[in-house]
């Protein structure tokens, strides 16, 4: 019944789309290009390129799981506005894509990881034929996101092309820093004692970057079930590698790992909840943790802090 909900709804959507089309507003001759971007860590780039040239929206905010988002009728009025559509692709978006692929028909919508060299990606373990969508939290593999915007961009407004690129260029110095400082405060950690347990499995190309073997109760996307036995492997790993601490995920429900610790302390072994992490989403928009950099110097400090 609620997926027949859905495809009315979505069918009235793009009639709306249809009849209306674009918003006159938004056409050439306007000071700014409208972007629109699915999750936050797009928008993040496109602000920092795109600075006073651009006005940004996202549709997913914080605490918001893109794996299980649907558009709603609140979109309608974001999308329309749209000279461009961002989104990361990859499958994050999986109950969008219906909606991504109707919106590419009319005005330009990317897929920011599409310039990401396909061998440099993470396979999804449980289908050989897709891949791990969560590319941010590899600082390298971002830099391309930073590129193709920059390059989407300066094909729309061509007369600020070369702010554009000197933009996205003093970004990706500073997503540099960051990779250093980030380097730095993992040597902090133990090597034995490099294992990130969260709820689900967001943090692969983290764990590649830095070196962390990484653990997730559900596989990549949250849309993914889990059982009892997946429940008791990682209890089995957190008992055998006398792990201390695993990680809740703001974006996702508590109950699942909480389920973990507590099968651990019937075991007789002690775990605590190490802090929140952001894997999906960022933080409140106005907080270091509403940043691109500010999240993931936030996660870096948090792992640090219950691992080392």
């Amino acid at each position: 019944m609620k997926n027949w909900l859905f495809a009315i709804v979505i069918g009235i959507f793009f009639l709306m789309l249809t009849a209306c089309g674009k918003d006159p507003s938004t056409s050439e001759g306007k000071d700014k290009i409208y972007v629109t971007t699915t999750i936050a860590q797009i928008e993040d780039i496109v602000k920092n390129v795109g600075t006073d040239y651009v006005q940004t929206e996202s549709l997913m905010g914080p605490g918001v799981d893109p794996h299980l988002y649907k558009a709603s009728q609140g979109d309608i009025k974001k999308l329309q506005k749209a000279d461009i559509i961002f989104y990361n692709g990859l499958h994050l978006e999986g109950k969008m894509g219906e909606v991504l692929e109707k919106m590419s028909e009319q005005r330009p919508t990317v897929a920011v990881t599409r310039d990401i060299p396909e061998e440099k990606l993470i396979t999804d373990p449980q289908n050989p034929n897709a891949h791990d969508p969560h590319v941010w939290f590899d600082i390298e593999l971002w830099k391309y996101a930073v590129d193709t915007v920059a390059n989407e961009l300066s094909s729309l407004d061509p007369k600020h092309e070369k702010e554009f690129k000197q933009n996205a260029e003093e970004y990706k110095q500073q997503l540099d820093k960051l990779y250093e400082e980030s380097r730095k405060k993992i040597e902090e950690i133990d090597e034995n004692s490099r294992v990130l347990v969260t709820a689900h499995d967001a943090f692969a190309y983290f764990g590649r970057s830095f070196g962390f073997e990484v653990e997730g109760l559900q596989g990549l996307s949250t849309d993914s079930e889990y059982g009892l036995k997946d429940v008791q492997s990682l209890i089995d790993l957190l008992v055998e590698r006398n792990i201390k601490a695993v990680f809740i995920e703001s974006s996702i429900s508590e109950k699942s790992i909480n389920a973990v610790v507590e099968g651990a302390k019937e075991r007789g072994h002690e775990v605590e909840i190490g802090g929140e992490l952001f894997s999906d989403a960022m933080g409140e928009e106005g907080t270091k943790e509403g940043t691109y950099i500010g999240m993931f110097e936030h996660n870096m400090e948090t792992i640090v802090s219950a691992l080392k």
